[in-house]
């Protein structure tokens, strides 16, 4: 080979050691200054011409030796003075297990396997299907889960921050040094990853992010499965070991048709149910609960009960509904394996869950969601479309697919981890709307000029579809407080995909109406009247919740006119005339006993009130209600079905009474219900009705069981051939003060013609 051919060569191989020295000095450069999007292309052994070099970055350390089987320990050179070690191996024919013995001053010293030899937890179809806003189980990858690879035990972390210049993670097992556990970026995904050796459940992390904006932000973990009891704020890795024993009840919701069954909802804050202490300081755990509410909430006869968000959140005085932690039970009252244990209870007492989520905003504090990575991520950057001017919260930005994917692996989680039987979607009015609770010019309209959110609207018809496909048996409920159509309408036919509604008109006009001086009711009739006139035209639960008994609204027993005994009575006609009317029921705790002050978050209940006679028949009342709304099928086969609803007495305003009769196809089963708002008796009260026979009644608000005068029927009326109503027959009945009275319709003869409904 001629001379100069040879020169050539050598000066190439020259200038290619330079550059590769030169990137090496910058790959360092960017590492301690904890910018490197990929630190295992410089920490950790890669392969030379002559063996293999081992990396390690131990700021502090006075010596690092690698140890592997087969070799002795080896000290390893001080690349650099910020605490780069390496050691070329040439003895290696494959990497083998290998770690470090690292020492430091005071005669320290720590063994460990290198977390920067091991390769990606997540593979490509998870973040292809992140991107995609596809993957609903992203909490199974993302956040900090225990695993065994290549016989170390540890956590593999996972963080999406797409515009950070660099992650660690930082936590008690390192001093909180950003420095030691840098991660690495995989691709253009915006997923940033590190499995950590002898790191296991119980230790507190963080992600210290080097953002954008050149700020250093310290945030906890989006996928948290486990916090911090507020108001310390660090993730905790946690891996559940709990074992559910509701098999039966699990199988029988999934066979369960929901709209056609009773549903009855207790619905808790679980802060303030139940406190002990000398000071009533001390709220029950989830354990303490499970015993306390699963015999409270049985006996009662509720079918469900609801809790106001137990997902972590930061300020207590927001009841749950400013989310920190959406995969991740509050550790105010326990672990998340306490509150698995709390949801099995209650469902082998034979009681279903709900629990209140938020997926349309979070809060603003600088630990969590808000400015993640120093952009706005989860939220929109326009305050017109990302801030909440009304709660102070940032609103999630619906048109990113990682953020969907976030809010429906959330909802899945609460679902399939926690065996939930639904969710409540709060404040679902405040997503479909841009212009919700701003000024004109203080929103931006969609691409076709209007108000309607579209990409909410798209997100919640996705989430309803994915989750009702995935966990037979459920239900969606939207809090929603406007005329949006078709809410509980399926998907494929417009709608929204919920299974149910709360109806806030029913009972903002009921209430309204109930707390009516008597003698003016005659000219608000329209409020007990005007619900029927919409009332299928969504699947409806009925809602007397938390929000009217709070901010000087008064509590339930409060609102009714009168002196003591008027109020009891009209509270008890309107749980009479609620239990009977079309719909599915729910009752805020405190409301079943009549408790006389507002609900306030940071007090028990005054359970003290049972030991006075009125406030126990209440409770009584509610008690049978439910017993005979359970056992009835005329009062929920058809329930959100007109079939299942006929007027008798629609229109006597003047009386202050309303007559109406439920209906189960099925079943051939009718109950008559009679409700008189009016303070005075009504004797010889005539209703027209379908059958001859004989009426028993089955349910009188102003029985003496329940606290009232036992004015009634004596238990039975007989039909009457006396035309009334359109109705061949009629019964004449005695209506009490303020009561609510349910007769039995007798069964029509087999093969007889059934009334039809009044015109």
């Amino acid at each position: 080979m001629p001379q100069d051919q040879n020169t050539e060569r050598s000066q190439a191989a020259a200038v290619n050691q330079k550059q590769q020295a030169f990137d090496i000095e910058r790959e360092i450069e960017r590492l301690i200054a904890l910018k490197h999007r990929d630190p295992h292309r410089l920490l950790g052994v890669h392969r030379t011409a002559t063996g293999f070099i081992v990396r390690a970055y131990r700021p502090g350390a006075t010596r690092v030796l690698l140890r592997a089987p087969g070799m002795s320990s080896r000290s390893m050179e001080k690349r650099h003075e910020a605490g780069l070690f390496e050691l070329l191996v040439e003895q290696w024919r494959e990497v083998p297990r290998y770690g470090f013995e690292i020492e430091y001053l005071q005669n320290k010293t720590l063994v460990e396997r290198d977390p920067y030899g091991f390769p990606p937890t997540l593979g490509r179809p998870d973040l292809r299907l992140f991107g995609e806003g596809k993957h609903q189980e992203t909490y199974k990858k993302f956040g900090a889960h225990v695993l065994t690879i290549d016989g170390a035990r540890g956590t593999a972390f996972a963080v999406w921050a797409p515009n950070a210049r660099g992650v660690s993670v930082v936590g008690d097992f390192n001093g909180w040094d950003g420095r030691l556990h840098m991660m690495r970026r995989l691709g253009c995904s915006g997923v940033w990853e590190l499995f950590i050796p002898g790191v296991w459940e119980g230790a507190l992390y963080k992600f210290e992010i080097q953002t954008a904006d050149r700020t250093v932000a310290l945030k906890t973990d989006p996928y948290a499965a486990a916090m911090e009891k507020p108001p310390a704020t660090a993730s905790v890795v946690y891996r559940s070991t709990y074992s559910f024993r509701d098999a039966g009840w699990m199988e029988a919701r999934a066979a369960r048709d929901v709209m056609r069954a009773p549903i009855s909802i207790y619905e808790v804050h679980f802060g303030s149910w139940r406190r002990y202490g000398q000071h009533g300081e001390q709220p029950l755990s989830y354990r303490e609960m499970a015993q306390a509410l699963g015999d409270y909430a049985a006996d009662l006869g509720f079918t469900h009960v609801e809790f106001l968000p137990l997902m972590e959140h930061p300020y207590e005085p927001s009841w749950g509904y400013q989310v920190s932690g959406y995969f991740a039970p509050s550790a105010r009252y326990g672990s998340p394996d306490d509150f698995r244990y709390l949801v099995d209870c209650l469902h082998q007492r034979g009681v279903g869950v709900i629990l209140d989520w938020v997926p349309g905003h979070f809060p603003k504090d600088a630990f969590c969601l808000g400015w993640f990575d120093g952009t706005a991520l989860y939220e929109h950057l326009d305050p017109r479309q990302g801030q909440h001017p009304q709660w102070g919260t940032y609103i999630f930005n619906f048109g990113r697919n990682e953020v969907n994917t976030f809010l429906l692996s959330s909802a899945q989680n609460w679902l399939a981890e926690y065996h939930a039987d639904g969710l409540r979607v709060d404040a679902v009015a405040s997503m479909l709307y841009l212009d919700y609770a701003r000024a004109e010019g203080q929103w931006i309209p969609n691409q076709y000029g209007g108000r309607e959110n579209l990409e909410a609207i798209a997100f919640l018809r996705t989430l309803n579809r994915q989750v009702y496909a995935r966990n037979p048996g459920i239900m969606m409920i939207a809090e929603e407080s406007t005329a949006w159509p078709a809410v509980s309408h399926p998907t494929h036919t417009g709608g929204l995909g919920f299974g149910l509604k709360w109806d806030m008109g029913w009972m903002h006009d009921t209430l309204e109406y109930f707390a009516k001086n008597p003698v003016h009711r005659r000219y608000h009739h329209r409020n007990l009247t005007f619900g029927f006139l919409y009332a299928w035209n969504e699947n409806f639960v009925l809602p007397l919740s938390h929000d009217e008994v709070v901010y000087g609204k008064r509590s339930l027993l409060a609102k009714m006119p009168g002196g003591r005994a008027q109020q009891f009575a009209n509270l008890r006609s309107l749980f009479g005339y609620m239990w009977a009317r079309p719909g599915k029921k729910l009752l805020f705790m405190g409301g079943e006993f009549g408790q006389w002050r507002e609900w306030d978050y940071n007090q028990s209940l005054d359970w003290h009130l049972l030991e006075e006679p009125d406030h126990r028949g209440l409770k009584s009342l509610v008690r049978d209600l439910n017993r005979l709304y359970r056992a009835e099928p005329a009062l929920w086969e058809a329930d959100l079905e007109q079939a299942g609803f006929e007027w008798i007495q629609p229109d006597d305003a003047d009386a202050n009474v309303i007559a109406f009769m439920r209906v189960a196809p099925r079943a051939r089963r009718r109950v008559a219900c009679v409700c008189n708002f009016s303070g005075a008796k009504r004797e010889q009260y005539r209703l027209g009705v379908p059958e001859a026979g004989v009426y028993h009644e089955i349910l009188n608000t102003d029985s003496s069981a329940y606290g009232g005068g036992n004015v009634g029927n004596r238990g039975a009326v007989q039909a009457e051939p006396v035309p009334c109503h359109g109705r061949a027959y009629s019964i004449s009945v005695t209506l009490p003060p303020f009561s609510v009275l349910w007769f039995a319709v007798p069964q029509p003869a087999e093969g007889a013609a059934q009334t039809q409904e009044v015109k």
